[in-house]
């Protein structure tokens, strides 16, 4: 049984338990999880019903049959041609898995015009949202999705190095000149694309939390917060670290860094099975309120990473929720001095047995 079709089944029984009948998809991130076969949205209908019982079905457009046969488990594709409307495709399908009056769970993500034909072929059916039993699935990675999330660490690792060696060379060089090259180190380690635009906050820049990147020019002496992931096999890194190149800081930067720095590490030592989300933030957030900087670290500690570089679970204050075994997210306190300087330093954790793996291996100081 291939990991995919693992994860349907296991949808499945979480339909079973939600009291629904089936999750209806469309290309999305809940789609691939759960067939393998990855697409962009685009106008024609291209949906994945997983019923409670029994195999899912595909509804797609003839010119992609082949590709969906190839590259999904799912062995029941039907298929429609562009003289025919589509609606009457998909009027046969979910009358075919008898879904006349079930509880539906679609997509999150999908479109309102394919959500519109569902609810015309289905006018008595109770509607809801996928999330609701695909989420808690894809917040516990499997094997599979922890290899590639390792591989994807170690590959943004090594570019973190070589951006690092840098040192003086980056001083001179602008924001958009500093993101274009490290999006060619990470493609030079093997990274198969970006999961977001890097960020590089330089000076004040950096107090800006997400700061994508713009002309200023980067000095000597300036921190500089570097926050950039890349993808191997669908599965995102996200490395955050505050360097400077060249030169001395501001006065206060070493002071603010090394809170920050204490701040992750009280963090990932609070992570282990049990502990509330919440928790995980509040130690990162009581060591930054202690040093005197609380009013600011103005977002939440992290999220969670997997097929979306930002999913379940979330790290945030008062959050009740318990970590598992197979979470996997971001650690990133941060304190952030309006037109001054921004410090944040990420690192990517799973939940194991015992306690936490860290997915990121290089050097937090801020000197280069």
């Amino acid at each position: 049984m291939t990991p995919f079709e693992r994860r349907t089944r296991a949808c499945q029984d979480r339909l079973a338990d939600a009291d629904a009948d089936a999750t209806a998809l469309f290309p999305s991130r809940n789609l691939l999880y759960l067939s393998g076969f990855d697409e962009e949205p685009a106008e024609r209908h291209l949906l994945l019903f997983v019923p409670r019982e029994g195999d899912p079905v595909f509804l797609v457009p003839d010119l992609y049959e082949t590709q969906v046969r190839a590259e999904s488990w799912v062995a029941d594709v039907r298929t429609w041609s562009d003289d025919d409307d589509p609606r009457d495709a998909l009027a046969d399908v979910v009358s075919d898995l008898d879904l006349a009056g079930g509880r539906i769970l679609v997509d999150d993500t999908m479109w309102a015009r394919f959500s519109q034909d569902l609810w015309a072929a289905l006018p008595a059916a109770d509607f809801g949202l996928a999330s609701e039993v695909v989420a808690p699935l894809r917040a516990r990675k499997d094997d599979a999705e922890l290899d590639a999330l390792r591989r994807a660490g170690a590959t943004v690792d090594r570019a973190v190095e070589r951006v690092r060696d840098m040192g003086a060379d980056a001083v001179g060089m602008t924001e958009n000149e500093l993101a274009a090259e490290i999006e060619r180190l990470l493609a030079d380690e093997g990274g198969e694309g970006i999961p977001f635009g890097p960020l590089v906050g330089s000076g004040p820049n950096g107090a800006m939390p997400h700061h994508g990147h713009g002309d200023r020019v980067i000095e000597s002496g300036d921190p500089v917060v570097l926050d950039f992931g890349t993808v191997v096999d669908h599965y995102p890194s996200d490395q955050t670290r505050t360097v400077v190149f060249a030169g001395e800081p501001p006065a206060e930067f070493a002071e603010v860094h090394g809170v920050v720095q204490a701040a992750r590490t009280a963090a990932v030592e609070t992570v282990e099975p049990g502990v509330a989300a919440g928790d995980v933030d509040r130690a990162a957030r009581e060591v930054i309120e202690e040093a005197g900087y609380g009013d600011r670290f103005i977002h939440r500690t992290g999220h969670g990473v997997g097929l979306d570089v930002h999913e379940e679970p979330y790290i945030v204050a008062g959050s009740d929720r318990e970590l598992e075994v197979g979470n996997v997210f971001s650690v990133e306190p941060g304190i952030y001095l309006p037109d001054e300087f921004g410090v944040r330093i990420e690192d990517l954790v799973v939940v194991t047995d015992d306690g936490a793996e860290l997915l990121n291996d290089t050097d937090r100081g801020w000197r280069c």
